[in-house]
């Protein structure tokens, strides 16, 4: 019984902390226009002019460049159309059309007699947190014209030129802290949590080497860090360590684990995006075969003792999780290289997630917990984005969403399925149930994001 009042009464008292702080904030959820405006000013930007003739070649260029750079941030097909609809028609192009793919776009600048179509793909790699920020404020001036498109691309080449804000040995440094955290939250001992921020290091320090090759090899790294990872834990099993070790199995590859990609998936399929979403759909299957294809080649190497997956001995008691959701904020942080302002906003967040998740657990059992923290965390990180210090609301949303880890269960199934398991199947089922409850709250709690907006001018 104390197992649950502990963490019950944590998350009401931590939601409700998350609610005052909001609604007094509320009155200054402005990162307005006037300050986009002399931000634009400063760096050597102009204002749209108004004009007779709109110019298509500079609008087609200003349109691809941030397309292309929404896509490689992760950002929807859907919202990445708004973005560019809005640019053509500020840029006096309103019969423009946009066809967005999941890493490339077509955009065709028309108006005014004037009619330019262009193509282009997406960048390589995932940008950091610092540059997905720069981004949405990027776009935010563009799309209301406080930006003119030949300042919209200057802007974007210099944003994918920025340099991280932390090193390579702080970025795996804090990889290993953020495996620690999240194998707390799994259930870890205190032994469990040590292997994971070990192997933490060296899944860190390969995916800043795996940002350095070619993309063609990045399949070959994926299986790899699986593998490794997963040889070291079932060799120690095998040596007589017991089950609060699993959680190191799972935490080094949660940033590897397409949980996003195939929520965003569902989501795409749901409002009629087919091509974007089979396609995130098959990415993201094709992932998780990678990884369970690495665990279990290291399982027939080694073998593997009978234990459950499922497990969550909790030894470390109630408070940890919730010292390992800060630990766990700070960490990805440094790893993603966020804004240094923004490290408040995203632990804000992150407490909204984790309370979410565990009064909706207790309320209506895993699955619908996720829906309950997809809603509740939607609205929430678009408040924070108008706050004149608060992040991109894709940099806030990203870390609370890797709490959830619905890759996990997919994970475990598509390894089960490998290896011969006839069980797999309900790891399968719970892991498409867990997306779908996903994607639906976050399109529940888009309905309350809207409603937030910014003026437009």
């Amino acid at each position: 019984m104390d197992n649950l009042v502990i963490p019950t009464f944590a998350a009401i008292a931590a939601l409700l902390a998350a609610a005052v702080i909001l609604l007094s904030m509320r009155g200054r959820a402005v990162r307005d226009i006037s300050e986009s405006a002399r931000s634009a000013l400063i760096t050597g930007a102009l204002p749209v002019a108004e004009s007779d003739k709109p110019d298509a070649a500079a609008a087609l260029a200003a349109a691809e460049a941030v397309g292309s750079a929404m896509i490689q941030a992760g950002y929807s097909v859907e919202t990445v159309q708004d973005v560019l609809g809005d640019i053509a028609r500020v840029n006096g192009l309103p019969e423009s059309e946009v066809l967005v793919f999941p890493n490339a776009l077509l955009v065709s600048a028309r108006g005014q007699g004037q009619h330019r179509t262009g193509a282009v793909a997406s960048g390589s790699g995932q940008l950091l947190f610092s540059q997905i920020d720069e981004v949405q404020r990027t776009v935010d001036a563009a799309r209301t014209g406080l930006l003119d498109p030949v300042s919209t691309v200057e802007r974007i080449d210099r944003i994918r030129a920025m340099v991280p804000n932390h090193g390579p040995v702080a970025r795996v440094i804090g990889y290993a802290f953020l495996s620690g955290a999240l194998s707390v939250l799994l259930g870890a001992s205190w032994t469990g949590v040590s292997l994971a921020a070990g192997l933490g290091v060296i899944t860190g320090a390969a995916l800043l080497v795996s940002e350095r090759v070619p993309r063609r090899y990045s399949a070959l790294i994926t299986v790899g860090i699986a593998f490794c990872v997963a040889l070291v834990v079932f060799l120690l099993l095998r040596g007589g360590f017991g089950s609060g070790i699993l959680a190191a199995l799972l935490a080094p590859l949660v940033v590897l684990l397409p949980g996003a990609l195939l929520t965003t998936a569902v989501l795409e399929l749901s409002t009629g995006q087919m091509i974007s979403g089979a396609g995130r759909l098959a990415a993201g299957a094709m992932q998780l075969v990678l990884l369970g294809a690495g665990i279990v080649t290291a399982g027939a190497l080694v073998g593997v003792p009978d234990f459950d997956f499922s497990e969550n001995p909790e030894l470390l008691g109630p408070i940890a999780p919730w010292i390992a959701v800060a630990v766990y904020g700070v960490a990805i942080s440094v790893h993603r290289c966020a804004p240094r302002r923004s490290l408040p906003w995203i632990l804000l967040v992150l407490y909204v997630a984790y309370s979410a998740q565990v009064l909706g657990d207790l309320a209506v059992g895993g699955v619908l917990s996720a829906f309950v923290g997809a809603l509740v965390v939607t609205p929430v990180t678009a408040l924070v984005a108008r706050q004149p210090s608060g992040p991109a609301a894709l940099v806030s949303f990203t870390p609370a969403f890797w709490l959830l880890v619905p890759g996990a269960l997919g994970l475990l199934g598509v390894a089960d399925v490998l290896g011969g398991d006839s069980t797999a199947a309900a790891s399968l089922v719970a892991t498409l149930s867990t997306m779908v409850a996903i994607a639906l709250g976050v399109l529940a709690g888009s309905a309350l994001s809207n409603r937030m907006q910014r003026p437009a001018l």
